[in-house]
């Protein structure tokens, strides 16, 4: 008996809470809101409490997306290739300061990369595709490639593919970083 209370306890504070979010269900500023605690909050002045439903989505926890542009040219990043599901990966790290390697970067042509990344800091952190996005149906090779680490103090996490026109156009703009043509 007591599961089963359990059991509809739960389900009626989870349609609550659903009913609570859904649009047009906001507490207006001179009415009480449920505090955390579950008890009524409300304030003297008419400004709604803190923990009042507002209809403002709260801000993504990832970090802004890079634009398009000039970057400070600064990254620690690490660069994986695969060039085929089965093949051995090279594995290599990139470290530019003001657009110039540092001596650790292990990259094939780390000048070049820091270039590319101090002229487009966003071509590690692409825009999501749009769906209705048309994109070749070409084949560019099974080359894979991931990026992980840190451009201009933003993270970075990358994969990159060959699998259609539009993957092919991303592998094209960071080449340079990922010191690989790939199969184009």
């Amino acid at each position: 008996m007591r599961k089963q209370l359990s059991h509809a306890a739960l389900v009626l504070m989870a349609v609550a809470g659903l009913a609570a979010c859904s649009p047009g269900t906001t507490p207006s500023p001179s009415t009480t809101a449920t505090g955390p605690t579950g008890g009524t909050t409300s304030s003297p002045t008419g400004t709604p409490s803190p923990d009042t439903e507002t209809k403002t989505p709260a801000p993504s926890p990832s970090a802004a997306p890079v634009t398009s542009g000039p970057g400070q040219g600064n990254a620690e990043l690490a660069i994986m290739v695969k060039p085929s599901a089965t093949g051995t990966p090279s594995n290599f790290t990139l470290v530019c300061v003001d657009g110039v390697p540092a001596a650790e970067s292990q990259h094939p042509d780390a000048a070049a990369a820091c270039t590319a990344l101090k002229g487009n800091a966003a071509i590690l952190s692409p825009a999501p595709r749009p769906k209705d996005q048309a994109c070749t149906m070409q084949y560019g090779g099974p080359q894979e490639a991931t990026v992980t680490g840190v451009v201009d103090g933003r993270p970075v996490e990358t994969n990159f593919t060959l699998r259609d026109g539009c993957e092919i156009a991303l592998w094209n703009a960071a080449k340079d970083v990922l010191g690989s043509t790939g199969g184009v």
